[in-house]
């Protein structure tokens, strides 16, 4: 052992020896936080790092024993050392925040494996054996190595990028109202952050899906059947259909309603102002024991209470919450600048200003189509277009290596 050439023991020997000192630091130090690596710190550490790697790079080429770092053997076992960790993160519960230190085992950092120490100075381990890797290869460039390159130094940018930019991701929240513009917003730790843009909400609109209708357990409140709760999607009337051993008939819709209570009935008619509820008459006749019953079921809203038809003893017709099917919002986006930018956010597409992403979050739920404000989610990641240059070379160096691969005769 230790004699040269290294071999795979002396990699495993390395790997095992980072992982240990990771393991005695994260015991005594506790995890690594974001909030010291922040900008310029991460960009100052990053070019360190580059320029000792290019700088161990040109001494390997005098003194023989280094270059087993820029070898095959180094390479498989510390990204072999770094993917153990990942099955074992995998396998284990894994928590964000509010972790308790009494436990040894959570002490050690597998539970918050990310920033534990061990993960990081593996992750940097490999790194460095990949950006070395890479390095002699460009020193002795041949044009069939193209693909090897373009691969290796793509997943080195979008490692790189990947890890020193998550210092500067920002994930925020915003509550917009609606025609007064919000440029406050809160992070992780529901901690109030002030935004070099504003939001103002103009408009929220929201599209449903039809009313449904189901059966409900008196005793319970359970939906029936138990184990398969079934519901029919009611779009039009009149409609026909079956639950359990019920026939329906639907024989009003109002997708826009409002109740009238009388002393002993609930009467819904045709209402479009603000709380409008939908609103079904159903006919059910039994099958089993010929009974029937008729009335209105509503889901109800904000302004008007849900309705349920009891069709016995045992059994009730009710119409749960009607689900979203899409939702978006009207919004004017300010920027220090003085640029104004109109758009409609929507879920999962999202509007780019001035580096941040605007991705539409949630509304008020309570008001469902009346909602007075937006819950919109701002992420900027500065280093983002790293990533999309390394995985850009990745792509890029798999098209040349399809192409370059000498074809078999038949």
């Amino acid at each position: 052992m230790w004699k040269q050439p290294w071999r795979y023991i002396e990699g495993w020997t390395i790997s095992g020896g980072i992982l240990i000192t990771g393991i005695i630091l994260q015991f005594f130090l506790g995890k690594i936080t974001h909030e010291a690596f922040h900008f310029p710190v991460n960009l100052i550490s990053g070019t360190v790092f580059l320029f000792l790697l290019v700088l161990f790079h040109l001494i390997s080429k005098k003194v023989r024993g280094l270059q087993w770092f820029s070898g095959y053997t180094a390479a498989v076992t510390s990204l072999s050392s770094l993917f153990l960790l990942v099955i074992i993160m995998g396998l284990t519960r894994q928590s964000s925040s509010g972790l308790s230190l009494q436990s040894v085992f959570a002490r050690t950092g597998f539970m918050q494996m990310t920033v534990s120490w061990q993960f990081v100075l593996l992750f940097l381990y490999f790194l460095w054996i990949l950006g070395l890797v890479t390095l002699k290869r460009i020193s002795c460039f041949k044009w069939k190595d193209t693909g090897f390159i373009l691969n290796h130094a793509g997943l080195f940018i979008a490692l790189f990028a990947a890890f020193w930019g998550s210092c500067d991701l920002q994930r925020l929240r915003m509550t917009a109202p609606l025609n007064a513009p919000e440029w406050r917003a809160t992070d992780e730790k529901n901690e109030m952050v002030e935004l070099p843009l504003a939001i103002e909400l103009k408009s929220f609109t929201i599209d449903e899906y039809p009313p449904k209708l189901m059966l409900l357990d008196n005793t319970t409140g359970e939906a029936l059947p138990k184990k398969q709760p079934q519901n029919v999607s009611v779009e039009t009337s009149p409609f026909t259909a079956q639950l359990m051993d019920w026939d329906l008939e639907i024989t009003r819709y109002l997708s826009s309603a409002a109740a009238i209570s009388n002393k002993d009935t609930v009467n819904f008619v045709s209402y479009n102002e603000e709380g409008a509820t939908a609103a079904l008459y159903v006919k059910a006749r039994n099958r089993t024991d010929k009974t029937e019953k008729e009335g209105w079921v509503s889901c109800g809203s904000f302004v008007f209470p849900y309705s349920s038809l009891r069709l016995n003893k045992e059994v009730s017709l009710i119409m749960p919450e009607r689900e979203p099917k899409h939702f978006a919002s009207d919004v004017t986006v300010y920027t220090q600048s003085g640029d104004v930018k109109k758009a409609v956010v929507e879920v999962n597409k999202p509007f780019t200003i001035a580096g941040w992403k605007i991705y539409q979050l949630s509304y008020d739920e309570a008001m469902g189509k009346w909602s007075q404000h937006s819950v919109f989610e701002l992420v900027k990641d500065p280093w983002l277009p790293a990533v999309y240059l390394g995985m850009g070379l990745l792509i890029a160096g798999s098209v040349f290596l399809f192409f370059s691969t000498p074809k078999k005769s038949a």
